[in-house]
Parts: structure tokens; C-alpha cells; sequence
């Protein structure tokens, strides 16, 4: 099943590791929240200012875990924990499950179902000013009942963003391997490579979409001819097809923005594929794109096929929403690359992918601020990337108010660039996943190896965090 505990296998992939509604709530005037300050700079050195929102109760709880996470032994230990046959003892398994609820899930997700995930995002909107990304946190189905079941709690997911004032909710966010079993989607994707690779091939099943590779992409997965989807395969293919019509029809209907999450190279070319005729067949609104697709910037390729996509995208007058990221797979693309004789699709150093990261985002937002139909969500954790993004903002006049910038963290994370970045005058949005506890254990098991060390992801917050922790106490 999907939701099933942690595997063994995907355990030493991550420690290898990346509207309709009512009105708008009144945001307390104290906060500041809805003043924009478009000639500040991005100033994240106020510990004080930057966390005035946030509880000390809160402080607590989150010092406490980024600090646990920053533990290697603890997260490597929890990770064993989890997949162990500890989990199969009732009694073990509630005791672990209670503790990590109060911690570590809390801290991370959103809430156990849709309703909780709703409230959480009005409070920490009203508390912090920040907007949600609402996404089910269940990750890979194996067969059709796993997708229908998935594809019901991804549409749940969209009827409680629904019940929120627009001004709090960012977007529903949905994995494609949630919704098509995954055996498929590496089977449309090794067919698509060959396409490629010779254009006279037909696909009978292919629905028209923008190009998802370049000529840098990586294609050595498929080493030879794919036999063609059988009959089965391709009924299976359309009821994936009709599941992503139903949650984008949903979401067109409620103008509630859809992203569309990516994966590994094996299976991106599918997903990309199906984000664009999604985009091509309910993106008719130039001022706010329904579909969003995600773009790694730590692939080689990346770059290229962007602006193969919004070439073909201007070509068709077709609006576009793009989610940029680094990458959370650096780890198993190299490892499959190496064992098939091939260099790794991610960049060589973390320098050349934070330039690239930097150079799409400036190339999207000068796309953006054209009125070229583009909107773009900047999903960074890096405080350069903020800090250049926000300075590309004022030199190209973009207005941040208008929905077509935007940046984002994932929730329980990077919450100093999060704060920051609003104060600044930008629309900031946390990342909340919401689900069962025994659901969101791979998505919290990652977040803990992001954090881990003392130069990770989380060290200027627990940094920042501690030093007003300290302030307020010395303050009684």
C-alpha cells in the first residue's frame, strides 16, 4: 500500500539525500502582515522582529526539533526505528506513533485530514501572515485502488481549500505517482525516451503537450525499443488520464491553483508530459494559471527545458505556472547513472546548481513581470536565492501583490526566510502536507536528513530561534 510504514529501500534512499470562500480574514494591524515595504531590503538579522508572531511555546517546541534533527545518530536511529520490526508490535508501534506526533509531525505537517490541514492554514495566516500549499501526503501507489482511493483525498484536498478566504490559501499541490501506479509511469516514460530518440515512433495513446526533454537530457534509462503499452496498460493510462481531468476541472471550477510535484528522472518525462496537456487543456485564464508544473534546477537539463516549454507555451498562447526547486534526489540519480556507465543528470557542485536555480528564476520572473501569462512560485530555502529574488523583484517593478510572484518553504522550515521575505512585501506560502502520522513517515523522515548537521537547512533558524528564545526569557 502507499501508506505503509517505511521500506528498507527508501530509508537508504533519503539518508542518501532533497477560490471561492468566505472573505478575507482581518489580519491584526500589529502584525504588519498586509503593509507591504517594497523599498526594505531582506533583513533576516531582526531575530526579534522577524519571530515577534510566533509563541514562545512554539519557539520551544520547534528549537527542540531542529535541533534533535540536527543529530545524526538520533535521525539515523529514528530511520532504523521506523522501519524495523519494532513496528509491528502494537504496543511499540502506538508508543512510537504518539511520540512522533507531538514532535516531530506537528512541527512538519499540517493535521490528521483535510478539515485540520484548513484550520492550520488559517492559523498560521492569521498568526504569521503566511498562505498555504495544501497537498494529501501520501507519495507512490502501486496499483488502481491505491489511485481511486488517493485521488479521493486529493479532491477532499480541494473542498476544504475551497472553504478558505483566498487570501489565505496558495494552492493544492498533488504527485502524479500518487495517482498512477508507478510501474506505469516508468513504462510511458521509457516510451517517451524513445520517442525521442526517434521522432518517427508513434505513441497512439499521446495526448499533445509542450517537449519535456532537451538535447542534454538524460535518456540512457531506456537502453532499447519498449514494447508498446498493451491493452491494459493503455485502459490503465486513460483512468490515470480521467483521475487528473476530475482534480483539475475541480480546481479550474473553484480557481484554486494546482501543482503538479516531480520525481525522479525515471519517471519525470511521464509527469512532465501529463503537467502539460493539463496545462494546455484548463490554463485559459492569462491573469492566474490553474496548473503549475515543478522544475528542478539541480538537473543538467533543466535550463534547456524550460524555455523549451515556454517557447512551445507562447507558441500556443497557452498560460503557465511554474514551481521552482533545487531537487531532493541528488543521491539515487547518481547512484543509477554511475551503475549504468553514465555521469549523473545533477550538476557536478552545488555552486553550478545554485546558478542555475538563480538563472531560471530570473529568467521566469522577467517572464513573469511581462505580462506574458507566467506565474511562478520561487520554492527556495536558500537565503541568497531570497535575497536575489527579492532584489530582482524591485529592479523589474514587479508588483507583489498581483499572484504572479510568489516564494515558498516547506511548512516547519526555513521560517526566518519565510518571515523576512514577508516582511518585505512579498506573497509567502508554507508547503503543508497533511495525513495520517503512519502516512507522512517518509515525508518526515526526509525533512529530518534535510536538517541534520550543523550547517544544514535549518541552522540559521535554530540559530535565529535560540537567540530570541534566550532574549524573551532574559526579558521576564
Amino acid at each position: 500500500m502507499a501508506n505503509r510504514f517505511l521500506r528498507p529501500h527508501l530509508i537508504h534512499r533519503f539518508s542518501t539525500l532533497s477560490p471561492v470562500g468566505p472573505p478575507s480574514t482581518v489580519v491584526p494591524d500589529i502584525l504588519s502582515f498586509d503593509q507591504p515595504k517594497p523599498d526594505v531590503d531582506l533583513d533576516l538579522s531582526d531575530q526579534a522582529r522577524l519571530f515577534a508572531s510566533v509563541p514562545i511555546s512554539d519557539l520551544v517546541r520547534s528549537t527542540a526539533v531542529l535541533h534533535a534533527t540536527a543529530i545524526g545518530p538520533m535521525v539515523d536511529f529514528g530511520s532504523w526505528v521506523m522501519s524495523s520490526k519494532l513496528m509491528e508490535t502494537t504496543f511499540t508501534r502506538d508508543l512510537v506513533l504518539r511520540f512522533v506526533k507531538g514532535t516531530f509531525y506537528d512541527h512538519f505537517c499540517a493535521g490528521e485530514d483535510a478539515d485540520a490541514a484548513a484550520r492550520r492554514v488559517t492559523s498560521v495566516y492569521e498568526s504569521r501572515g503566511l498562505k498555504g500549499m495544501l497537498v494529501y501526503g501520501v507519495e507512490h501507489a502501486e496499483d488502481d485502488s491505491e489511485c481511486d482511493n488517493n485521488i479521493k483525498k486529493f479532491i477532499e484536498t480541494v473542498e476544504a481549500a475551497k472553504t478558505l478566504p483566498t487570501s489565505h490559501l496558495s494552492s493544492v499541490v498533488i504527485k502524479i505517482t500518487a495517482i498512477c501506479p508507478m510501474s506505469l509511469l516508468k513504462r510511458v516514460s521509457d516510451l517517451l525516451r524513445w520517442q525521442y530518440k526517434n521522432p518517427g515512433y508513434k505513441l497512439p495513446w499521446k495526448l499533445h503537450s509542450f517537449p519535456v526533454f532537451s538535447g542534454s537530457s538524460p535518456l540512457y534509462h531506456t537502453t532499447s525499443e519498449p514494447k508498446p503499452l498493451s491493452l491494459e496498460e493503455e485502459q490503465g493510462l486513460e483512468k490515470a488520464h480521467e483521475r487528473i481531468k476530475s482534480i483539475c476541472r475541480r480546481c479550474q471550477e473553484s480557481n484554486v491553483p494546482l501543482l503538479i510535484d516531480a520525481e525522479d528522472t525515471i519517471l519525470q518525462p511521464a509527469i512532465d508530459y501529463m503537467a502539460y496537456w493539463s496545462a494546455i487543456m484548463f490554463n485559459s485564464d492569462k491573469d492566474r494559471p490553474i496548473v503549475y508544473n515543478t522544475i528542478q534546477a539541480y538537473l543538467k537539463d533543466a535550463g534547456e527545458r524550460l524555455h523549451l516549454a515556454l517557447r512551445e507555451s507562447d507558441k500556443m498562447n497557452v498560460p503557465i505556472g511554474f514551481k521552482l526547486v533545487r531537487g531532493a534526489y541528488m543521491s539515487s540519480e547518481g547512484k543509477l547513472a554511475d551503475s549504468l556507465g553514465f555521469k549523473s543528470p545533477v550538476h557536478d557542485t552545488i555552486q553550478e546548481t545554485h546558478a542555475c536555480y538563480n538563472e531560471c528564476m530570473s529568467f521566469l520572473m522577467e517572464k513573469a513581470s511581462n505580462g506574458s501569462g507566467i506565474a511562478v512560485i520561487l520554492a527556495t530555502h536558500n537565503t541568497d536565492s531570497g535575497k536575489l529574488g527579492a532584489r530582482k523583484a524591485s529592479e523589474l517593478g514587479i508588483d507583489k501583490e498581483d499572484g504572479k510572484i510568489e516564494f515558498a518553504q516547506l511548512y516547519g522550515m526555513s521560517d526566518a526566510l519565510s518571515l523576512g521575505l514577508k516582511r518585505a512585501g512579498f506573497n509567502v506560502s508554507k508547503y503543508m502536507p497533511y495525513g495520517p502520522v503512519e502516512t507522512a513517515v517518509p515525508y518526515l523522515i526526509r525533512r529530518a536528513y534535510e536538517n541534520r548537521g550543523m550547517m544544514s537547512t535549518g541552522a540559521l533558524d535554530r540559530q535565529l530561534m535560540r537567540m530570541e528564545l534566550k532574549r524573551r526569557i532574559m526579558a521576564w
